[in-house]
């Protein structure tokens, strides 16, 4: 019914409710990444930005909790460097859901913003 085959089920929810037209994940990504990097160190942006890619690649289940251990496995080999590089584990849980709400706010304050469609 509608072209959104790279957007997040968000969108065609957004679409049949509200008639927001679809954004793409990698359009997502990029409308955040400023939102998204604030305070983070260089290597902690290399994590997301390799957490970012999976989720523009294979989709919104990328970003489900039970998936951080495996990404964390992907890009580090060892917890022990992640830790290192986030400072804990507990930072490394926040960083990762504090992402995620910057990911879709930018598009909430897009539509804020007059961007809608039929507006």
């Amino acid at each position: 019914m509608i072209d959104a085959e790279k957007s997040d089920l968000f969108d065609v929810l957004a679409y049949f409710s509200f008639s927001l037209k679809p954004i793409t994940r990698s359009k997502r990504v990029e409308e955040a990444k400023s939102d998204i990097y604030q305070e983070l160190s260089d290597k902690q942006k290399e994590f997301l930005d390799f957490v970012l890619s999976k989720y523009v690649e294979n989709g919104v289940d990328t970003l489900d909790e039970s998936k951080l251990a495996n990404l964390i496995l992907l890009k580090y080999n060892a917890f022990a460097d992640a830790e290192r590089v986030f400072g804990g584990v507990d930072r490394i849980r926040s960083t990762f859901f504090r992402f995620q709400k910057h990911l879709y706010q930018t598009h909430e304050r897009r539509e804020k913003k007059g961007e809608l469609v039929g507006v």
